[in-house]
């Protein structure tokens, strides 16, 4: 008796199991596993959480948070110093956030609140975020010299004419 009821079991288990991979088949020609009335992961969401799930699925928080840091730099340092300098881009491997600013002594002035700056930068990104603010100022025009250079023509600096 205990024979039989073994056998039944397997029988049942053998017929669920065929039974399922039926089911999976049908349901690869309908169009695969439809949602129905239940939540899962194929279900639209809205912009907001569409773009948090991304930004957290590949891993981009710190570049996405210097990123708002950007756009809220005036706020950050002030609309004076905002007005004569800009962040240009962070480099997330060294942590370094490159600045240009219009002027040398713009330059010079930002050099030195570069400190009170980052440490107002990680209070708001987290400890570690930025190590380093790389100051640039404005570039001067680059003159060639070489065999290429025409005797006499001073370029861009020429005020005669």
């Amino acid at each position: 008796m205990d024979l039989a009821r073994v056998a039944l079991r397997a029988a049942k288990e053998q017929a669920r199991a065929r039974g399922d991979a039926v089911q999976q088949k049908r349901q690869a020609r309908r169009g695969g596993v439809r949602s129905g009335a239940r939540a899962d992961g194929r279900d639209p969401l809205p912009l907001g959480a569409a773009i948090n799930r991304l930004i957290t699925e590949r891993g981009w928080e710190t570049p996405a948070a210097v990123g708002g840091v950007m756009g809220r730099w005036s706020q950050m340092v002030g609309p004076e110093v905002a007005q004569h300098c800009e962040p240009q881009r962070y480099d997330e491997d060294a942590r370094v956030l490159s600045v240009l600013c219009d002027s040398t002594a713009w330059a010079t002035q930002l050099r030195l609140l570069a400190p009170q700056l980052v440490a107002r930068l990680n209070a708001d990104l987290g400890p570690g975020t930025v190590r380093l603010i790389k100051v640039s100022g404005p570039g001067g025009p680059g003159r060639r010299y070489g065999p290429l250079r025409a005797p006499g023509s001073r370029g861009r600096g020429d005020t005669y004419g």
